[in-house]
């Protein structure tokens, strides 16, 4: 594992993050799955994932390196809250050197307590954007406790930074992120992320809310219930559950 080296202006440090990004494409075109990898290995960090954003509730994890970075992923959409959600809606760092700490649990009660029964001790939160636009996030997490250093965190900044240029770069055409033999890029996360959107759609035409309301009231049922998020959403999609304007309950 290769040893981030000391770089002067930004500029510098942006050409470094796309040489430890080649390096790990092995010639193949860049994707956000080397991005990730690069992450991982120059950052010191057990696990990456870049999440493509609209809003706080339409999104799409298009890599992660494990499954526990796919998870961290999934349960923040699950249940709307999360350093990915903060970095998207306001634009900086979210860094939490100790999930368990009594900020964290104060600022996201429920996804810090489930990610902490899961091994993970530390997350770094990046959003990916240009200028006031952005598109999403990078989020990075360990499995012990500990702040980033300012190298870490720069270096961090730049894959994001990276992220945002294939994410661009796609938008216009160009080389697809993905790659086809991802086994973290799976069809059945997408697939449940898919769900989730669509059965907010019908539940906004159900009770007449807005996206953020709908989604809200999915999320509410599935925690009251004890039950994933994409399982409550398929039942909706496949018009096994349906909400009533009139009930707090869905019929």
């Amino acid at each position: 594992m290769a040893a981030a080296v000391p770089l002067g202006s930004g500029s510098d440090r942006r050409a470094w993050a796309w040489t430890r990004v080649g390096l790990q494409s092995r010639g193949a075109p860049f994707g956000i799955q080397h991005v990730c990898a690069a992450a991982v290995d120059d950052v010191h960090v057990d696990g990456a994932a870049v999440t493509l954003m609209s809003s706080p509730s339409v999104w799409e994890t298009l890599h992660a390196t494990d499954e526990t970075s796919m998870n961290l992923e999934d349960r923040q959409l699950d249940l709307g809250e999360g350093p990915t959600i903060d970095a998207f809606v306001h634009g900086g760092p979210v860094l939490v050197s100790d999930v368990d700490s009594p900020e964290a649990r104060a600022r996201w009660p429920i996804f810090v307590a489930d990610a902490s029964a899961n091994g993970v001790r530390a997350m770094f939160a990046l959003p990916v954007q240009v200028g006031a636009i952005r598109l999403g996030a990078l989020n990075l997490h360990r499995s012990t406790p500990g702040s980033l250093n300012t190298d870490q965190i720069s270096d961090a900044l730049a894959f994001a930074d990276a992220a945002c240029a294939l994410l661009l770069a796609e938008a216009e055409g160009g080389t697809h992120t993905g790659a086809a033999d991802d086994i973290w890029h799976r069809e059945d996360h997408s697939a449940h992320q898919g769900e989730v959107h669509q059965a907010t759609g019908m539940v906004l035409v159900q009770l007449g809310v807005s996206a953020e309301i709908a989604l809200s009231r999915l999320r509410a049922f599935a925690f009251r219930h004890g039950r994933p998020l994409g399982d409550v959403a398929r039942d909706v999609v496949e018009r096994r559950l349906r909400f009533n304007p009139d009930d707090e309950e869905a019929g």
